[in-house]
């Protein structure tokens, strides 16, 4: 028999939450099968919050019944939002005369631990959906959820059915994975800052793994990495429209800077200074008391008799508290956002950083705290500069063009 030609397509909860919307996601579908490839559908909840099968919508129709959902029940309940989806499009494609088979994760083959709420993928038995394929059906399979080794549901969390997607693209050895949604492609930086950001012809794996760490929202770096393991590309497309949209795959053009992300809401947090014999014990007990309060930490720097690091805003207030009880000195700088400069071909290149910050300056911009990693260098600015200070940056890397 003759290899299947396979290809993924994942449309999300706007392109498939109206009768317009899921009438072009079964053009695309459709006409992936005219081109000749077998296909998998990965469809996400219908709509957002208020909706009536949107995710939250279902924990809330719970939790006015009572507040406390037991992890299994919950995951049981915001699996149903994927399930209907899979079944309303199925049937839509039916009516449209095209053979098609909706299937729970759990009946695709995707098998998880039992971590609910957050679980992760240990396996993916393809051979239902391979069966499927070859008696000519479009599969339409349920995003953001698996099975446990006791037949429970489990969901996989934030970004859980662009890792579906990709997941089953690698298991299935498709020709590539289609991540449908309402924006044209991934892009240079925020449009909403920069009204001259660019839709990116491509992009590397690790690049967009680091736009989306460093708060670009176009798909969750757990999906990357299970497309990047499985090297299967991705391209990001457009339901609403025929944009070319993005190719996410190894073997990429490599740029020294190729976008700019950024999160917002952020505190700094210093801790010192400290002192007498045991300074570096202090700063490891700092670190742990966060841990232990649960409370996340990035950019993390050490002084000779201090110690810093960044919080969402939302801790700062337990942050304090916690570390003033355990008798350290802290001082706080609120209103911050963390600005991240991504290329992969920074990497061994003198001068990036000097042109940064000499680009920040002109703009006025004062850098609190830096740090970098192999493709990326973040500096910590106060929330009220980052429109101008990203504007700077576009504008000084030619991304614009």
């Amino acid at each position: 028999m003759n290899k299947l030609k396979i290809i993924v397509q994942k449309f999300g909860g706007t392109s498939v939450a109206t009768a317009e919307g899921r009438a072009s996601a079964m053009d695309r579908i459709i006409d992936a099968k005219e081109q000749g490839y077998a296909s998998v559908v990965v469809v996400s909840a219908m709509g957002r919050k208020g909706e009536p099968y949107a995710t939250d919508t279902l924990i809330d129709l719970v939790k006015n019944v009572h507040c406390d959902i037991e992890p299994r029940e919950m995951d049981l309940l915001v699996s149903c939002g994927e399930i209907i989806s899979t079944v309303v499009m199925a049937t839509s494609l039916k009516s449209r005369g095209h053979a098609a088979v909706a299937l729970t994760g759990g009946q695709a083959g995707i098998f998880t631990d039992g971590n609910h709420g957050s679980a992760q993928i240990l396996n993916i038995d393809p051979e239902r959906i391979k069966k499927h394929l070859s008696q000519g059906k479009i599969v339409i399979v349920a995003g953001f959820q698996g099975m446990d080794e006791d037949g429970s549901i489990t969901t996989l969390g934030r970004g859980g059915s662009d890792t579906t997607a990709t997941a089953l693209g690698a298991a299935l050895d498709a020709e590539v994975v289609e991540i449908y949604t309402d924006v044209d492609g991934v892009m240079t930086t925020d449009p909403r800052l920069v009204p001259d950001a660019l839709i990116m012809k491509d992009i590397s794996y690790k690049e967009i793994c680091e736009m989306a760490h460093q708060g670009a929202k176009v798909i969750h770096p757990r999906a990357v990495e299970a497309a990047m393991e499985g090297k299967v590309p991705i391209k990001i497309k457009n339901t609403f429209s025929d944009a070319e949209g993005t190719l996410i795959a190894e073997n990429v053009k490599e740029r020294v800077i190729t976008g700019l992300a950024h999160l917002g809401n952020l505190s700094q947090i210093k801790v010192g200074p400290l002192a007498g014999d045991a300074v570096q014990l202090a700063k490891v007990q700092v670190l742990k008391t966060m841990a232990e309060a649960h409370i996340s930490i990035d950019m993390i720097g050490v002084a000779p008799n201090s110690i810093f690091f960044i919080i969402s805003a939302d801790d700062t207030e337990k942050a304090q508290g916690i570390l003033q009880e355990a008798g350290y000195n802290v001082v706080i700088e609120t209103g911050c956002a963390k600005l991240s400069v991504i290329g992969s071909a920074m990497v061994g290149r003198p001068g990036v950083m000097a042109n940064v910050m000499e680009s920040l300056h002109k703009a006025g911009v004062t850098v609190l705290q830096t740090s970098d990693s192999d493709i990326t260098i973040s500096f910590l600015i106060k929330e009220s500069d980052l429109s101008k200070a990203i504007q700077m940056l576009h504008n000084s890397f030619c991304l614009g063009q």
